[in-house]
């Protein structure tokens, strides 16, 4: 009996750091600077973690940890669909791993019900139907694309990004908004935004699909098709453009979904602005998984915002134009040192008019951060630095 205590705490903490040396593998993969369009573990990932986080547990009670088996099935069930385009893939396989350990430290069945999908919002078909707003208090979103480009995502997090080609800012079911990025001339490494394809789904009985689309030196104040209006309905347009400067500055508003889109020319590159409820925004599937405006740029395409001394000409022109050392000067910045052209500082200035006139909350409007990168870590970081806690505090509370 006296060695076999012993062996049996040894047993004990060999399991335990094979289950933290897995999850730190986890940590430096989710980490690492590679991002597939096609699978979609990262969407698993961020699903099981907004699950866990809303019932604000991670199991031990007998009715915490029903919900938390529910959402470790889902969990599983969402890898299982991915499976095939995640073949290879190291971070799902490591996912996959880590549920399995998670099924079998809450004594989860691997059988029984699943956490229930966020249910998508239902265009109303009431009389007042084709206007969002008309008895709601919606909780509005705002993104915001200028620049080099720089991102402010919809979940306020900053971004400067290299991307180039053709990229989804939004992609739900009843927005699809593309936005085309191209290098700078001379630069290496730094992109403009040329094109904005913006698609209006079908939306029941208030509008029909619609397209608009912009490029560089034609901000065009109709859709694809000439026309400025759409969904009329009993003398109401459920889509609506206005031109505010003929050829550079066009506002959309689409009131079937309460969401207002604002497309700019500034200098030589292309901005969108949008503000959109947080229903609409959240109204996706696991397919549509790819979207700046919601999970941010690629980390392998986001660049660090390069230091600027007090005494340089940049860092006095930009703080003439954004006394608030906020991201859009920062922005600012960015753009003028890459550029070399005072003009540059313009979109920054425009995307910081936007913010002011989407967001509510002025105290929300001025996204403060240390850098201009990201400074916030990633979900499926969050998700595996909340599994490396659950495993720690179960290996404490284990008597030995």
């Amino acid at each position: 009996m006296g060695m076999a205590a012993p062996a049996a705490c040894g047993n004990h903490s060999h399991m335990t750091w094979n289950h933290i040396i897995l999850i730190i593998a986890m940590v430096l993969i989710f980490s690492a600077t590679s991002v597939y369009a096609q699978c979609r573990i990262l969407r698993c990932n961020s699903e099981f973690v907004a699950a866990t986080l809303e019932m604000g547990v991670t199991g031990g009670r007998e009715g915490s940890n029903t919900r938390y088996c529910s959402a470790l099935r889902s969990y599983a069930l969402c890898t299982q669909r991915t499976a095939r385009a995640c073949r290879g893939d190291l971070a799902y396989h490591s996912a996959v791993q880590g549920i399995e350990d998670l099924l079998i430290q809450h004594r989860c069945p691997k059988t029984g019900p699943t956490a229930q999908p966020r249910p998508l919002p239902q265009a109303p078909l009431s009389e007042d139907g084709c206007i969002y707003e008309k008895g709601r208090a919606p909780d509005y979103l705002h993104c915001g694309v200028f620049g080099d480009p720089h991102i402010r995502t919809f979940n306020d997090e900053f971004q400067t990004c290299a991307v180039q080609g053709a990229w989804p800012l939004i992609d739900n079911q009843y927005l699809y908004i593309q936005a085309t990025s191209t290098p700078t001339r001379g630069s290496s490494y730094s992109t403009v935004l040329t094109k904005i394809t913006v698609i209006f789904k079908n939306s029941r009985e208030c509008a029909e699909l619609q397209i608009y689309q912009a490029e560089l030196d034609n901000v065009p104040p109709a859709f694809v098709d000439g026309s400025m209006t759409s969904g009329d309905r009993r003398g109401h347009q459920s889509l609506r453009i206005l031109s505010h400067d003929p050829g550079k500055y066009v506002e959309i508003r689409a009131t079937h979904i309460g969401t207002t889109l604002v497309v700019r020319q500034v200098g030589l590159s292309l901005s969108l602005s949008v503000r959109s409820p947080r229903e609409i925004v959240e109204s996706y599937t696991p397919e549509q998984d790819l979207q700046l405006c919601v999970w941010g740029c690629p980390v392998s395409q986001r660049l660090e915002t390069p230091p600027a001394h007090l005494s340089t000409a940049a860092y006095a022109h930009c703080s003439s134009l954004l006394p608030v050392r906020d991201v859009y000067f920062q922005s600012c910045l960015f753009d003028l040192q890459v550029t070399g052209k005072l003009n540059s500082s313009a979109s920054a200035v425009a995307a910081l008019e936007d913010a002011r006139a989407m967001i509510s909350d002025p105290e929300r409007v001025h996204l403060l951060t240390a850098r201009a990168g990201n400074t916030t870590p990633s979900l499926p970081v969050v998700l595996a630095m909340s599994v490396l806690t659950e495993t720690l505090r179960r290996a404490v509370s284990v008597p030995v």
